[in-house]
């Protein structure tokens, strides 16, 4: 990975789910599933890939891969129980060695459900990831305490997007419109996150976040972003190292073939740094 990424601080951690096409009835955990291709529910298997993205290189490469267990699976587990939840105990299961590749998580905007982000926040990573249009969220309360008794205030007026406070906010030129980023407080993970809002050229606006108040709002729109580097390794997968044509029907079979297939992506990277630089990955396929 150093070899790979060099001495880069700016890393995350991408973590995402991917639909397998898969048919039959004896594979373990299959079931209907979101397909991003389709924009639709479809029967076939799903797994959870987790993936190194260097922000200045923009490159990504894969770390693992869990399958997705069913509907059934999550039933057992409790009636709370639910695919955050599951979620976050990989986190936990692989929680040492990804701190000790960068404290930042990027994800889709599914992550920012308020137990994954204050789960995450507890495991002690960072997350960074886009809000609804319609979050409510208020301006961070930065008045001194009156000294009287009672709770202290922890936020101010609500944020209207339409209208933004720009004394309060930092102001960011980017390709694609304006941004502006400000610390808010956000009602449904009750915290404080840097928030920043993006005003396209074409209307309407994008809302970023990061659970960490002194990241750049520069770094938190570059961060997330380059999280969609990890989409080209299932491309890759997919296109060139077999992901989807395992045909067994036991989880560890599964489980290998899958992680295989995602590595098989990650050393075709290496030795085409190594020996083709100039030569794209797709120049690989077999003939």
């Amino acid at each position: 990975m150093r070899q790979r990424f060099g001495e880069s601080a700016r890393k995350a951690i991408a973590i995402d789910a991917s639909y397998i096409s898969k048919s039959g009835k004896k594979t373990p955990y299959i079931g209907k599933f979101w397909s991003g291709c389709a924009s639709a529910m479809k029967r076939g298997l799903e797994m959870l890939d987790i993936g190194i993205v260097d922000i200045d290189s923009r490159d990504c490469m894969m770390l693992r891969a869990e399958q997705t267990p069913d509907k059934a699976y999550l039933e057992k587990q409790g009636e709370e129980y639910n695919l955050v939840d599951w979620y976050l105990d990989i986190l936990r299961k692989y929680k040492d060695k990804l701190l000790d590749i960068t404290r930042y998580v990027v994800a889709e905007a599914w992550s920012s459900n308020a137990k994954f982000v204050n789960e995450a926040c507890l495991l002690g990573f960072h997350v960074i990831s886009r809000l609804r249009d319609d979050a409510a969220l208020w301006y961070s309360h930065d008045g001194v305490r009156t000294g009287k008794r009672g709770r202290p205030r922890i936020k101010g007026e609500r944020i209207d997007f339409k209208k933004l406070d720009l004394q309060r906010c930092e102001v960011l030129d980017i390709e694609g419109g304006m941004a502006y980023s400000v610390k808010a407080y956000s009602k449904a993970m009750k915290r404080n996150i840097k928030v920043v809002v993006h005003y396209l050229k074409s209307g309407g606006y994008k809302i970023y976040f990061s659970t960490d108040l002194e990241m750049s709002a520069k770094d938190i729109i570059e961060y997330y972003h380059t999280r969609f580097q990890i989409e080209f390794c299932f491309r890759d997968s997919k296109q060139f190292t077999r992901l989807n044509d395992c045909q067994a029907r036991d989880l560890k079979k599964l489980d290998f073939a899958f992680n295989a297939s995602l590595a098989s992506v990650n050393i075709a990277k290496v030795m085409r740094q190594w020996y083709y630089p100039s030569l794209s990955i797709g120049l690989l396929k077999p003939i």
